[in-house]
């Protein structure tokens, strides 16, 4: 059966806004939390950026759910040691709750180091060089490693979970789809996409979790959420790799235009239909997701909770 959690949006809120929007999450039934880790929102107008890992050990103080970045990119802006330190710390803050969420980044956060931005191809390849890295970090015996992109010398994680942390990759197109099934956990991404699934499967992934994330606005007026789901989070629309090799919020706001009102009213499930929420749901079930993130545009958190616990949940949970 389809497990749903909630994803928590660093790129849109504070630290303490994430912390309590974590309680409300439990509480109205979700299962999971996702936590998005960025140096730079998209956008001026989402405002926000803490450091993930601050937060995820705010969250294990006030949370029983599971959680995992959606995602860490462990190849640039952090090494992928000092990652693994960060995850396996996570995990036993979390008695084991905690998932890696990775991905091969984007320049918007990755390039603040002033380091040269490589192509596809070549981010895939330090993404699972990195991989490699962590998991030997994570049995918890001394590393050194010399590869093409990282260099390890006599690292050792002396705070390490029971279990290695579980790492899952995301994945937008087949060459990382093909990566994810190789050297992932789990497969992550954020369409219905049924081929992707399949992919994933037949590749290597098995029987392996695979969970897809999907944005909503939830409110009274739906003419109003279209219009802040379209001020927060037209970069969600944007085509081709744009997303992937624009350096500064700023560029994103110039590309954006692109993006008009209309698309954002198809491209999110917007305002206060119950079943328009529930097919968006029912999308992600059919595509064969075993775990589906919802994550509420805008500042109506309670109202959208509210929402979810006594009319949408219960109908995608029976």
């Amino acid at each position: 059966m389809t497990e749903y959690g909630y994803f928590l949006a660093c790129e849109e809120h504070g630290p303490a806004e994430l912390v309590e929007q974590a309680r409300m999450a439990e509480q109205a039934g979700f299962t999971k939390l996702w936590i998005s880790d960025h140096f730079h929102p998209w956008n001026d107008a989402q405002g926000q950026s803490p450091f993930v890992w601050s937060v995820i050990g705010a969250l294990s103080q006030v949370t029983s759910l599971p959680v995992e970045t959606a995602v860490t990119c462990p190849t640039m802006r952090l090494h992928p040691v000092v990652t693994a330190q960060a995850a396996a710390t996570s995990a036993v803050l979390l008695d084991g709750r905690f998932r890696l969420g990775v991905g091969s980044g984007e320049a918007l956060n990755e390039h603040i180091l002033g380091d040269h931005w490589p192509q596809a191809s070549v981010r895939l390849e330090m993404l699972e060089e990195a991989v490699q890295v962590m998991r030997q970090l994570f049995e918890g015996g001394e590393v050194s490693h010399h590869g093409k992109h990282y260099t390890v010398e006599n690292a050792r994680l002396y705070t390490v979970p029971d279990e290695p942390v579980p790492i899952d990759v995301s994945a937008f197109g087949p060459s990382a789809t093909e990566l994810a099934a190789r050297v992932g956990d789990g497969f992550v991404t954020m369409a219905p996409d049924a081929d992707a699934v399949e992919r994933f499967r037949r590749g290597g992934g098995g029987n392996k979790p695979v969970q897809a994330g999907l944005k909503v606005c939830y409110g009274p007026d739906r003419d109003e959420c279209v219009r802040t789901a379209h001020r927060l989070w037209p970069s969600e629309l944007l085509p081709g790799e744009l997303a992937q090799i624009l350096p500064t919020p700023r560029h994103f706001e110039q590309a954006s235009q692109l993006v008009t009102p209309e698309h954002a009213a198809k491209g999110f499930p917007c305002g206060d239909d119950v079943d328009m929420h529930v097919s968006a749901l029912r999308d992600f079930v059919d595509a064969g997701f075993d775990t589906v993130y919802v994550g509420q545009i805008g500042p109506d958190q309670r109202g959208f909770f509210d929402f979810y616990r006594t009319k949408v949940l219960p109908q995608v949970m029976d």
